[in-house]
């Protein structure tokens, strides 16, 4: 597996990089924005690794970037830890957040969790998978691909939002509470995390509603969580 750190600081890239080359990673390290995306576009990388303050291009730049053109792994690292700052993360599509300074250890094991969840359910599981094809009014899920189309257009979705349209999609009509979707899509405990969950249904929205404020697709039933009008 490759991973991306991308940190202005290379002495951190270099305790990053001594960490994951333990666990067997191969680790590629940038120290700016700009050198992060000509890797991205040379190198097959597995998940990223991006600081937020660093020069040329923001990381908030480099996942946006990353974003527009596929679906690995994105883990935010910086010293910006308030809300406000996760949220804008999360919402441009990055999978998690840690602040510095941070336990080396815990990194890794965060590294290890979202490669296994990205790739566990990327896997076709027949068990799990009863149809590989959803389709409802303009969608179609093509669960065996993780590939979303409205219409004829792809949808890009990052792992978390394909996960939540599997799951909504999976059972049209079927109201989701906000703790069963974070504990099915997070696969963590849920306490309250309700911002995490509604920045990624605003971000559906967007992405998939002609006009988010009139949707035909996602409701929000107040009160009870989210489901797929039927």
């Amino acid at each position: 597996m490759n991973v991306l750190v991308v940190d202005d600081e290379r002495e951190i890239c270099e305790l990053i990089e001594i960490y994951l080359e333990k666990e067997g990673y191969k680790v590629y390290k940038a120290y700016d924005g700009l050198e992060a995306v000509n890797i991205m576009r040379k190198e097959d990388i597995n998940l990223a690794l991006i600081d937020i303050m660093i020069p040329e291009i923001n990381g908030y730049k480099v996942v946006k970037k990353i974003r527009d053109g596929g679906k690995i792994p994105i883990i935010m690292i910086s010293a910006k830890n308030e809300p406000q700052d996760k949220i804008l993360g999360l919402d441009l599509g990055a999978d998690d957040y840690i602040t510095k300074p941070f336990n080396p250890l815990e990194l890794v094991a965060r590294v290890n969790a979202q490669l296994r969840r990205f790739y566990e359910f990327n896997e076709v599981k027949t068990e799990k998978v009863l149809e590989k094809i959803i389709r409802h009014k303009e969608l179609t899920l093509d669960t065996g691909r993780c590939l979303l189309l409205k219409g004829e257009k792809e949808i890009n979705l990052t792992s978390k939002e394909f996960k939540i349209m599997a799951m909504l999609m999976g059972r049209i009509g079927q109201i989701f509470t906000k703790k069963q979707i974070y504990e099915e899509v997070w696969e963590e405990q849920y306490f309250g995390e309700d911002n995490v969950i509604m920045v990624h249904m605003s971000k559906l929205r967007d992405k998939i509603e002609d006009i988010p404020k009139e949707p035909k697709y996602f409701k929000t039933v107040r009160g009870l969580g989210y489901k797929i009008m039927d």
